[in-house]
């Protein structure tokens, strides 16, 4: 095996050749077997014909094979969420020059190459890990083909309807995988259970790679046992079970996540006794959403990273931690800071965006993200640079951090803040509550938020939402991420009309 990942998954894999690397629902494989089937199967699917793959599959160890499969082949590996529109899909497939979609959502693909007109050139279908699979060759269209060395393109979500095309190549990915290896002190004893889905960079690296690397357990349910409902939904009392069930010592969360199970267990579920290591990320974590789950004796440390990156750039560990910080940076990398603020990453770098000329990789990376190092190294992400506003009075107001000190609130499910050259902030709400009794509710929670902020970053006035900020009605990205531009132009009259009523 030629790389890095492999050789240490390899070792593994001699040093205990019964253990159990994955672990799904209805079967288990040993380090062994894996390795085995990592070599042999590429033959056996004419794998090896293939220029770029797209995977289409829900968490199980099936995936987590054929993706292990590409890159001992260092076969291109583009990751295809579930959670994708199919314009998303196409845009993927096209940009990439995928010819090879491995895929368990047969009907799904077939539908969707149907409606965009592309021709399915052959269809195989097959039995890996207990998981039927499905491989649909097509003709590829970039036919430029991606750069030397690209093993892997994984697609920002990024806050326009195409997501753009990150390429990584091995080393920049082990680099993460080795940093957080070390760091989070991963080990042979440990069970991984991937909540999120594994299509994305972070759960591919720290939940797959990561474990296996560490002679660890991945445990691969399907998303929808472990309570994950799409790309913006969650069901927090099979999470829980899920936790429990699988004895799960380590985990990866969203803030979103972290939040349903604060909540539930501080309303009577039973806290999982297994976890020694609970990662956060993907976005901004309140401190006192943090202080909450130390109360509870959860294990949570914030991280921070950025798929140009090859994911993680900083993280909390249980030997240095400070609550607000995204903690210190690892130590494969060299983070500073520039003179208007902004977070510049060096040391580890994409390979370039698909069809796009390579990087400098010897030039700092522009992460656009707006922080600062403390005396002692620790990181803090005040917010996106390009969000930055400014209001009549000349201070500057990061509306992530209003946003997110509105939603750990219990009442508030999602805000949207606003107040570029205005004598106060505004926010459109979406209630955790009925329509009816979201006026008394919301206006004496955000009254509560208000006295943890300064006086510039209040909010003074709001509308209730008319539907959540989601995917499907372009108001978020596919990760959640606050489509600033179009919630402002849907709510536009009704934003102008608090300013007039003043």
């Amino acid at each position: 095996m030629g790389n890095q990942i492999l050789n240490l998954i390899d070792a593994q894999a001699h040093q205990d050749p019964v253990a159990l690397a994955l672990v799904g629902e209805h079967v288990q494989v040993t380090y062994t077997q894996l390795i085995a089937d990592i070599k042999a199967m590429p033959s056996s699917l004419n794998l090896n014909q293939a220029s770029v793959i797209g995977l289409a599959m829900d968490n199980s160890p099936a995936w987590a094979l054929f993706d292990l499969m590409a890159l001992n082949l260092n076969l291109p590996h583009v990751p295809l969420p579930l959670f994708f529109s199919p314009q998303q899909i196409i845009h993927a497939i096209q940009d990439a020059g995928v010819d090879c979609v491995i895929t368990d959502q047969l009907d799904q693909y077939q539908a969707i190459f149907k409606e965009f007109g592309i021709e399915v050139i052959s269809h195989q279908s097959f039995e890996v890990y207990g998981k039927v699979c499905h491989m649909l060759r097509v003709h590829p269209f970039n036919q430029e083909g991606l750069m030397d060395g690209v093993v892997k393109v994984t697609y920002t979500s990024g806050t326009t309807g195409s997501p753009k095309g990150v390429c990584l190549n091995e080393s920049s990915m082990a680099n993460v995988a080795i940093s957080l290896l070390k760091e989070t002190k991963a080990d042979r004893h440990d069970r991984h259970l991937s909540l999120l889905p594994l299509s994305t960079l972070l759960e591919n690296i720290g939940g797959l790679y990561v474990p296996l690397m560490a002679g660890a357990t991945c445990v691969l349910p399907s998303m929808t046992s472990t309570g994950l409902l799409g790309g913006a939904g969650f069901n927090a009392k099979k999470m829980l079970d899920a936790l429990s069930d699988w004895q799960a010592t380590t985990v990866i969360l969203t803030p979103e996540l972290l939040l349903g199970l604060i909540f539930a267990i501080e309303n009577g579920a039973q806290r999982p006794q297994s976890l020694r290591f609970i990662a956060v990320g993907g976005a901004s974590v309140s401190p006192s959403l943090l202080e909450r789950a130390d109360r509870l004796g959860l294990p949570v440390y914030e991280g921070y990273g950025l798929s140009e990156c090859a994911s993680v750039v900083a993280l909390n560990t249980a030997v240095a931690r400070k609550l607000g910080s995204v903690g210190k940076p690892l130590s494969h990398l060299k983070v500073e800071i520039a003179e208007d603020g902004e977070i510049l990453v060096s040391g580890n770098r994409f390979v370039t965006y698909t069809k796009q000329s390579p990087q400098q990789s010897t030039l700092p990376w522009s992460t656009g993200d707006i922080g600062y190092l403390d005396e002692d190294g620790y990181l803090y992400v005040t917010g996106r640079k390009k969000n930055i506003f400014i209001t009549s009075f000349g201070r500057n107001v990061s509306p992530e951090w209003v946003e997110r000190e509105l939603t750990v609130h219990p009442m508030i499910a999602q805000a949207a803040v606003f107040g570029e050259a205005r004598p106060f902030n505004v926010a459109v709400i979406v209630a955790r509550v009925p329509k009816e009794q979201a006026i008394t509710l919301i206006d004496a929670a955000i009254a509560q938020v208000n006295q943890s902020l300064p006086d510039y970053a209040r909010v003074s006035q709001w509308i209730l939402a008319d539907a959540p900020f989601s995917f499907n009605n372009g108001l978020a990205t596919s990760n959640g991420r606050l489509r600033r531009d179009e919630i402002f132009k849907h709510y536009q009259n009704s934003i102008q009309d608090l300013y007039k009523e003043i």
